[in-house]
C-alpha cells in the first residue's frame, strides 16, 4: 500500500466527493476511484457508504481516517527530520476577522523565514475549527473566546481582543455623555454576526439578562459586510476592535463608550497534544506570542 492512497483517501473525507478531491489533488477522477478501491481491498471493508447524494465515512473509515491522519503527519516528521526540510504546508484554521485583520504581518514574517513554505488559511465555524484540529486536518487553530476552547486540546491565551460596540457618526448613543450602558441599548437596531459566532452569543446573553429588548435588524456572516451596514446607518454592531480600527481613525466608524465585564474575550491559540511540531509551527507560535 502506498501513502498517495492514503492522501487520497483524507482528501476524498475531507471533500465528501470524489470529483472534488480528484479536481484539488490533480488527478482524474478514475485515478481517486481505483486507489479507493484497493484500499478497501487492502483492509477488506467499506470505506465510504452513500445516502442520496451525500458520501461519508462508514465506520470503518472514520477509525482509518484517524489513523492515515497520523500516519501522513509521522511521514512529514519523518521527512523534515530525516532531510533537513523547512518547507512543506502549514494549514490553520481560524475566523474571518483574525485571518483579514490579525494574521496577515505575522503570515509576512513566516513566508520572509521559510519561502518554500505553503501556508493554508482556512476560516471556518468555531465549531468546526476545533473539530479539524482534534482530527489532525488543521495543525493549528486560532479563536477568540473567554475561555479555553476544550480541554482536549493543547490551549494557550495569546493576549485580550478587545470587543468594541460601534455606530454611525452621529448615531443618538454617540451623543451621550457619561458612557452607554447596557440599558442605552434598549430597542436599539442590531447588526449581528451569524448565530454560530462566540461573541454574538456573549452579547446576546449580556443583553437578555438585563431584559432588554433588542432588534436584530441584519445577520451576516462577513466582518467587512457589517461595517459596510454600520457606516450606512442600519445599526450598530458588536466586533473585535482589530476589525474597525482603519474606519475609526479615519472617522467613519464611532466606538461608543460601552463596557461589561461579560463581554471579553482572548486571543486562543491551540493544537493537538500529540502534535509534531515542525519547525515552521513552532516559529509562527513564537511570532504570536508576545
Amino acid at each position: 500500500m502506498e501513502l498517495t492512497y492514503l492522501q487520497t483517501f483524507r482528501e476524498v473525507a475531507k471533500r465528501q466527493s470524489f470529483t472534488r478531491a480528484a479536481e484539488e489533488l490533480g488527478y482524474a477522477q478514475s485515478s481517486v476511484t481505483m486507489q479507493i478501491q484497493k484500499l478497501e481491498r487492502e483492509y477488506g471493508v467499506s470505506l465510504f457508504e452513500r445516502h442520496g447524494r451525500l458520501l461519508r465515512l462508514t465506520p470503518p473509515g472514520e477509525v482509518l481516517l484517524k489513523l492515515a491522519v497520523q500516519m501522513l503527519d509521522l511521514y512529514a516528521q519523518s521527512k523534515e527530520i530525516v532531510g533537513n526540510q523547512v518547507g512543506g504546508t502549514l494549514t490553520i484554521g481560524t475566523i474571518d476577522s483574525l485571518a483579514a485583520y490579525y494574521l496577515p504581518p505575522y503570515l509576512q514574517q513566516l513566508r520572509e523565514r521559510f519561502p518554500e513554505l505553503n501556508i493554508h488559511i482556512q476560516a471556518e465555524r468555531e465549531s468546526l475549527i476545533i473539530s479539524k484540529v482534534k482530527e489532525g486536518e488543521f495543525d493549528i487553530g486560532l479563536l477568540l473566546d473567554g475561555k479555553p476552547v476544550d480541554p482536549a486540546l493543547s490551549c494557550e491565551t495569546i493576549r485580550e481582543e478587545p470587543l468594541v460596540l460601534i455606530a454611525p457618526p452621529g448615531h443618538p448613543l454617540t451623543q451621550l455623555s457619561g458612557g452607554v450602558g447596557v440599558d442605552h441599548l434598549n430597542g436599539v437596531e442590531l447588526i449581528m454576526s451569524e448565530e454560530s459566532c462566540n461573541y454574538r452569543g456573549m452579547f446576546e446573553n449580556v443583553l437578555r439578562a438585563h431584559n432588554v429588548s433588542f432588534l436584530i435588524r441584519f445577520e451576516l456572516g462577513n466582518p467587512e459586510a457589517i461595517k459596510q451596514c454600520v457606516m450606512n446607518g442600519l445599526g450598530v454592531a458588536l466586533l473585535p476592535q482589530i476589525v474597525v480600527e482603519e474606519e475609526v481613525r479615519r472617522g467613519r466608524l464611532k466606538v461608543l463608550p460601552f463596557t461589561h465585564p461579560d463581554i471579553r474575550f482572548d486571543l486562543q491559540l491551540f493544537v493537538h497534544p500529540k502534535k509534531w511540531m515542525s519547525q515552521p509551527l513552532l516559529a509562527f507560535i513564537r511570532l504570536l506570542k508576545p
